[in-house]
């Protein structure tokens, strides 16, 4: 009997998704397909795998057990896969990169223009996410790497670190809050946080440095972020290479909070020893180490 491996790739984005709708959109095939595929699936192994009565895409028992093990399957074919393109000391077809949008793209950008420089044959594919989006994507994808402000390790884990990067409390000179010295928690928490809402599905990361009032706003983006403090909603943390010349002409202003108004992190590029780089991932985390610096 012959199985179709790719329909225990289809089962597990369905499963993700909770939609056959949602994951044809994701997969970019039609909903029919996603239907025949399960459906041929499940007529090969003569088991029923979802619950179609159900208004999401619910696993019989049976199907929780099945995809499990076509996760397994998954695994070991993407280990060979990535073995067999190193092996040969040729260019890996495809490198996926996840980034935290907390870190400045522009050193990316440069490493980017380094790869092409080198008119490599392997495409790249870039990503960004945020707090625990990062490394949702990051094994959910199975990425090569990922850059990221904060993450889980593993055993399997080969994390390098980053230059610091500093975040700055700050807010719009017209705010309230602007012509408050010294600025106290309770000062704070009678006005709207600015924070960055997690990308990952069950959205339950948060920022450490988030004050806990009621008053809060998530935003999907530093960029969007930072146009809402110009605009004076609210107060927030903001990485200093995205404001410079915002802080250098007055729009916004640093708070003097009597907590602290800077702190810095040390993000990390990540590999893991399941997925081992190619020539272009060796390539790439030397570039990237190179215009960081």
């Amino acid at each position: 009997m012959k199985i179709d491996v790719e329909a225990f790739r289809v089962l597990e984005i369905l499963v993700e998704e909770g939609s056959f709708a949602k994951a044809a959109e994701r997969l970019h095939k039609a909903q029919s397909a996603v239907s025949y595929q399960v459906k041929k699936l499940e007529q090969h192994l003569s088991v029923k795998l979802f619950c179609r009565d159900q208004y999401r895409a619910e696993l019989t028992p049976e199907g929780q057990v099945i995809l499990a093990e076509g996760r397994r399957l998954l695994q070991y074919l993407g280990n060979i896969e990535h073995l067999a393109s190193r092996f040969s000391q040729g260019w890996e077809p495809k490198l996926v990169v996840v980034v935290d949008g907390a870190l400045p793209m522009e050193p990316i950008m440069r490493a980017l223009k380094q790869m092409s420089l080198h008119n490599i044959p392997t495409k790249i594919q870039l990503n960004v996410e945020f707090l625990g989006g990062v490394q949702h994507r990051f094994e959910r994808d199975s990425a090569d790497l990922m850059l990221v402000k904060d993450y889980q390790s593993g055993p399997s884990y080969r994390a390098q670190s980053l230059p610091n990067i500093n975040s700055i409390l700050v807010v719009s000179r017209e705010h309230p809050l602007a012509n408050i010295q010294p600025v106290g928690l309770y000062e704070l928490l009678q006005h709207v946080e600015l924070t960055i809402e997690d990308s990952s599905p069950g959205k339950q990361h948060s920022d450490e440095l988030q004050f806990g009032g009621d008053k809060v706003f998530y935003l999907s983006g530093f960029i969007m972020k930072k146009n809402a403090l110009l605009m004076g909603l609210g107060f927030g943390w903001m990485p200093d290479f995205l404001i410079e010349s915002e802080l250098a002409s007055g729009e916004l202003v640093e708070l003097d909070f009597a907590g602290g108004s800077r702190y810095s992190f040390t993000p990390q590029l990540v590999s893991t020893l399941d997925r081992p780089l190619g020539r272009a991932g060796q390539l790439f985390t030397e570039l990237i180490l190179k215009e960081f610096q």
